[in-house]
Parts: structure tokens; sequence; C-alpha cells
């Protein structure tokens, strides 16, 4: 959706009380999560906070989505995603609470795997598939931006009697657009931002419902460089 449209979203989050799924939905966007992320990568605030201030977008420059590469630190080598067909994926993981808003989310994740790993919480998840492909998966989005990421693994069948903040959860059988985000420590983010700021704008695929993952190949990553995918729900 483009950015004309967003600007009729956020005159709807201003001068209506629908709700934020019921205008997400009302300009095509698949979630509420989709639009959330669209809008917070257009303007730099969530729907929810937009619509609770006094900030005036119309007054903020149009995005130049194309020149995104060119702005960002360093060298970004993006290749074209492998697009794949997923059955659902069962995953146990630990949930960490973060927030979208002023980028927060890219200064905790990083914390998040050190204690995922320092507190040997990978021991805590039975059943387990696939033991070094460690995912994380941002799911839960609230209005104000706030969501959860839950960092796991795969496994088989349901689990019960979970340890202390842990959560059993399906990723949705779909397709999903691969992108290879492995490089330097830092590098996820750039790939992410490039994902929804160039590839996603001007790709002929709309983002549907289900949550983004990533999956670290943990036994042949070794600080600062990682060996880890980017998935993202698309139709």
């Amino acid at each position: 959706m483009d950015y004309f449209k967003r600007i009729q979203c956020a005159v709807g989050l201003k001068q209506s009380n629908q709700k934020v799924l019921d205008i997400a939905l009302e300009y095509q966007y698949s979630s509420q999560e989709a639009f959330t992320r669209a809008f917070e990568k257009s303007f730099g605030v969530t729907p929810g906070k937009y619509r609770n201030s006094d900030i005036d977008i119309s007054q903020q420059h149009k995005i130049n989505f194309l020149d995104y590469q060119k702005n960002t630190k360093g060298d970004l080598d993006v290749n074209k995603p492998v697009m794949l067909q997923f059955d659902t994926i069962k995953v146990i993981g630990h949930e960490y609470k973060t927030n979208l808003n002023h980028e927060q989310h890219y200064n905790e994740i990083p914390g998040f795997y050190d204690h995922f790993g320092t507190n040997e919480h990978f021991m805590r998840i039975p059943n387990k598939i696939a033991s070094g492909m460690s995912y994380g998966i941002a799911c839960s989005f609230q209005d104000n931006g706030e969501f959860s990421f839950v960092i796991g693994e795969e496994v088989e069948g349901e689990a019960e009697d979970l340890a202390e903040g842990f959560i059993y959860m399906e990723i949705p059988a779909g397709k999903y657009a691969e992108f290879n985000a492995s490089g330097p420590n830092g590098q996820v983010q750039d790939v992410r931002n490039y994902i929804y700021g160039t590839w996603l704008p001007n790709s002929n695929f709309e983002r549907r419902e289900g949550p983004d993952f990533e999956i670290t190949d943990v036994m042949n990553s070794s600080f600062p460089d990682l060996d880890i995918k980017i998935y993202i729900p698309i139709e």
C-alpha cells in the first residue's frame, strides 16, 4: 500500500473511533501487525501512539524507499529472496517483551539471545527436532508498539508443564520469503529495514497474517558473525 493510503489511514486514526485492526483491514492490510510495521516504518511512530499524540504526520516528508540502500551504514548486499512453502512449524521458546518505538527492539533483542544462551534455556525445551537451529519469532503486536520476541527451537508434538517463561506456539503454514541475513552482528537490522522499507513496498507481494521469524544456525555461527535467515509471510 502506497504512502498516500497510509496518510488516509492516519486520518482515520485521528478522526474516528474505529479499532486499529478495523482500519488496517479497511485499507487492505492482512493484519494489524502488517499495518503497524508499515505505518511505523513510514512515519516513525506506531498507529496507537500516533492516535494518542499531537504528532502531525502531514508535515513529514514522504519517504523515498528506493533510496534506502544508499543510506544504510556500510555495504548491504541483499540477494533476491527465495520463496518457500512451509507446513506448520511447532516451536517452544522463552518469551521476551520489547517495543517497536524508537527501534527499542533492535537494542534489546541481542540481549535476549545472550540471556537465552547464558541461562541454557535451550536445555529446557523438550522434544526438539533440530538442536542448534534457534528460532527468533516476532509476535503478539499491540497498538502501542509492544510485542513479544520468542527465542526457541522447533519441536514435535504439543508440550505440557513448560518451564516458567516458556510458551508453545505454531508458525502458520504458507508461503514465506526467505532473506539471507548472514554476516556481522547488526546485519539483521539492516536486512529487516530493507525488507520493509524497500523490498515489500516495491514487490508484487503483500504481507499476510502471521509472525516474522528468523533462524540462526548456532553450530555454524561464531559471534559477531552469524549464519541467519529471515522469513516473512507473504501472499
